[in-house]
């Protein structure tokens, strides 16, 4: 066999490292899909350093396209989000380390609160008001307060005015993504009878919201007063009903190139053996960037999954198990030189893998495979 080298590629030698990309107007783009499916408000939800995309950058794309608030996991990672100037409200509301009352107040942080446990705590903390949203289990049974202490923490929030200030009552759609209202329409009621409640209870005007993504896209009945958007902002739908644009682009280089004559065994434990003679180029990331493992299967990759990566156009399967710092790609004829580059995923399609492409392969859900790249991968901004 003959190596085929493409002519503009010989001279390419020069290596960079593993990269990914944030595409702000992609994110502006399905904020955009988003607005047109709503009137509700919409919170751009970066917890996660915005899905693995950088937080800062997201919630500024974000908000030049229409988002009003910013959502975050804990109370501390709105601090780069204020260091960067944003000034828009902002909404923690899992705060697994706890929460420092003074800070969130400080930083004008929302703190949502699930449990009379916690309110307590908060307001037993707080020495300068602190604005809350109440949480309703609306049925997940994985945060928020049960239906039957809800008048309790009621009760306890009307006790606590002046170290606590209630702005807002929200909840989580348990089964969103199947796209089908009937689905959820249990979770709309009791978020309309926690709403009545607190209205009730003597609270004024107060923000209600209980749909994240896929509920925006696909059930108007569960918009309330705000949608929350985390996995749209970076072009995941997971209800997998409506297209949106993928925001990021993972790139690495071609680091070795060789002939495989038919037979050769390829990685740790030889599952994949060439059955022809062959080109082999090990691209520079593996497990240890984000690459799932799950693709290692007995029988090897290249026969079975379909997983692959886009180089010189055209989409290469990976073949043997993934390392922690590489993947082997059977390129067929063409030898690629050291240097090229290897899009892993990108919005693109047609060769270039999508981030659900990668899902699928590895059996899971899109979220894991962006938020997963690894710290060792470098980042920049389109």
């Amino acid at each position: 066999m003959t190596a085929v080298l493409a002519p503009e590629r010989v001279t390419l030698s020069r290596m960079h490292a593993p990269t990914l990309c944030t595409l702000p107007d992609a994110v502006a783009a399905n904020v955009a899909r988003i607005r047109s499916a709503t009137t509700a408000r919409i919170m751009a939800v970066v917890k996660a350093d915005g899905y693995g995309l950088g937080a800062v950058t997201v919630a500024q794309a974000a908000l030049a396209a229409g988002a009003e608030w910013l959502g975050v996991t804990d109370a501390a990672e709105a601090v780069a989000l204020r260091d960067a100037g944003i000034e828009a409200p902002i909404l923690a509301w899992l705060n697994p380390s706890g929460v420092d009352a003074a800070q969130a107040a400080a930083d004008r942080v929302d703190i949502a609160v699930g449990s009379v446990e916690e309110l307590r705590q908060l307001i037993a903390d707080a020495a300068a008001p602190v604005r809350v949203h109440l949480s309703m289990d609306t049925g997940m049974a994985r945060g928020g307060c049960p239906l039957d202490d809800w008048a309790d923490l009621l009760r306890l929030a009307r006790a606590g005015a002046g170290r606590i200030d209630v702005v807002g009552v929200m909840g989580h759609l348990p089964r969103a993504d199947e796209a089908d209202p009937r689905a959820n329409s249990a979770a709309v009621l009791r978020m309309r009878h926690a709403r009545d409640a607190a209205l009730r209870a003597g609270f004024g005007s107060l923000l209600v919201h209980l749909a994240a993504t896929s509920g925006a896209l696909t059930d108007p009945a569960t918009h309330f007063d705000m949608v929350r958007i985390g996995a749209g902002l970076v072009g995941i739908d997971p209800s997998g009903t409506v297209p949106l644009h993928g925001a990021a682009r993972l790139t690495a280089s071609v680091v070795h190139t060789r002939v495989a004559r038919a037979g050769t065994s390829v990685g740790y434990d030889g599952v994949h053996v060439t059955e022809r003679d062959t080109h082999l180029s090990v691209i520079g990331v593996g497990y240890g960037d984000g690459i799932p493992r799950e693709l290692s299967g007995e029988a090897g990759i290249g026969a079975g999954t379909g997983a692959g990566i886009e180089i010189g156009g055209t989409r290469h399967p990976i073949v043997g198990r993934v390392s922690m710092d590489q993947i082997v790609v059977d390129t067929g004829d063409v030898a690629f030189p050291r240097g090229t580059e290897a899009t892993v995923f990108g919005p693109e399609g047609g060769a270039v893998p999508t981030v659900q492409d990668w899902a699928r392969w590895a059996a899971t859900i899109p979220h894991t495979i962006v938020t997963g790249v690894g710290p060792r991968v470098q980042r920049s901004v389109a």
